[in-house]
């Protein structure tokens, strides 16, 4: 179990035939082919994306000119119809992109079909709880005032939940259905004996709360920041394996009655859960507040709900300095190197020489899973 677990946190952070029967298999195995020849199909990757009252995302007279909106209609099998996730993070049809009009990321922008040009307007993440996301806005893909009717326009809005915003969508053909730069297979890879809890479907839903994590710079960049985010969590949570703080002796020394809102789940509410093992009443409060989320009142959300447990970690990654003077993302993003997402983390405890080890288990991890993602780690490794 990391050291980490114990939750020493001053700067409060928070898995054999005859010749006949030869002849008679390869003449049958010659019709099979033959009539996979006369009837094409679409290759696992591509589908229908179906929503309200049962519907199809439809390109408006099956007109593939740029700026052509993007509609429901009636489901009729049509190429209007069959849309491509490849893994890219895009969705295509008619050989374009599902496009947010005019980069816009307010509620209301219509969809249409565009070139695809590898634009934030052009990236979609479809999480396991059925919404189609545009991180850049993050939004939800929606049919506008609820309406089933033939014809309706297609709008990016905040996400509600709502009937208008589920959709059943073709699997990827990629790496992974949200365009994350790390697929499924890798995220085994990376924690063969991880808890079940920490879905990667979860990781993906989480995403959209924090666009720019793991979207931002050159691929590499890319790379190492998702590399990075999940060797601090591989240390905290002990492989992924750890969902609460282990130590319970410690459950009560995380409320801080001197704010003002006190803790109102109880005194031993506020331990260490998740991947980056969010402990304090402040920062249940500051996580939930960012996130939407009435994590004060309920902070178990973080040890039964997936999505959010990803999400307060993402929260950490993208918002708190902790230790040191920038955000782990920045930290990434910026090439100041992976020592100083350990400042941020757990800099206090660990890094000018406190805690070697344990500093080194983190920097094992992260050259692990930047060879699994096939980049380099980059400098600034420790701290």
């Amino acid at each position: 179990m990391p050291t980490s677990l114990v939750h020493q946190l001053p700067e409060r952070r928070v898995s054999s035939a005859t010749s006949a029967v030869l002849t008679a298999l390869t003449v049958l195995a010659a019709l099979i082919a033959a009539l996979f020849v006369a009837v094409p199909t679409a290759s696992a990757a591509d589908g229908q994306i179906q929503g309200l009252a049962g519907k199809c995302v439809d390109i408006a007279s099956a007109d593939s000119t740029n700026g052509t909106p993007v509609q429901l209609y009636d489901c009729n099998g049509t190429n209007a119809q069959i849309w491509s996730n490849s893994g890219d993070g895009t969705l295509r049809a008619l050989g374009k992109c599902l496009d947010v009009v005019e980069r816009s990321t307010a509620d209301g922008a219509a969809v249409q079909l565009w070139d695809c040009t590898g634009g934030a307007n052009q990236q979609w993440v479809v999480t396991a709880a059925r919404d189609i996301v545009n991180p850049a806005a993050d939004k939800c893909l929606d049919v506008r005032e609820n309406n089933s009717a033939n014809g309706t326009p297609l709008q990016i809005w905040t996400c509600t939940g709502k009937s208008n915003q589920k959709w059943t969508a073709p699997a990827s053909g990629g790496g992974s259905t949200s365009g994350f730069v790390v697929s499924e297979a890798q995220f085994n890879q990376m924690f063969p004996n991880r808890n079940s809890f920490y879905t990667y479907s979860g990781l993906v839903a989480a995403l959209s709360s924090y666009p720019a994590f793991a979207k931002t710079g050159s691929d590499t960049v890319k790379k190492q920041e998702a590399a990075a985010f999940l060797a601090n969590v591989n240390h905290e949570t002990g492989g992924l394996v750890y969902v609460v703080e282990q130590n319970t002796a410690n459950y009560p020394h995380y409320c801080d009655s001197s704010q003002p809102y006190g803790c109102p789940a109880g005194q031993s509410a506020y331990y260490g859960r998740g991947p980056i093992q969010l402990s304090w009443n402040f920062n249940y409060k500051a996580a939930g507040d960012a996130l939407g989320i009435d994590l004060l009142h309920n902070p178990w959300l973080v040890q039964n709900d997936s999505a959010v447990a990803w999400r307060t970690g993402l929260w950490f990654w993208n918002t708190s300095t902790g230790a040191g003077s920038m955000t782990p993302h920045n930290a990434m993003v910026n090439q100041a190197g992976f020592g100083q997402t350990i400042r941020a983390i757990n800099g206090s405890l660990e890094c000018d020489g406190k805690n070697p080890t344990q500093v080194q288990s983190r920097v094992s991890a992260y050259q692990r899973f930047t060879a699994v993602l096939g980049v380099s780690p980059g400098g600034n490794l420790s701290c």
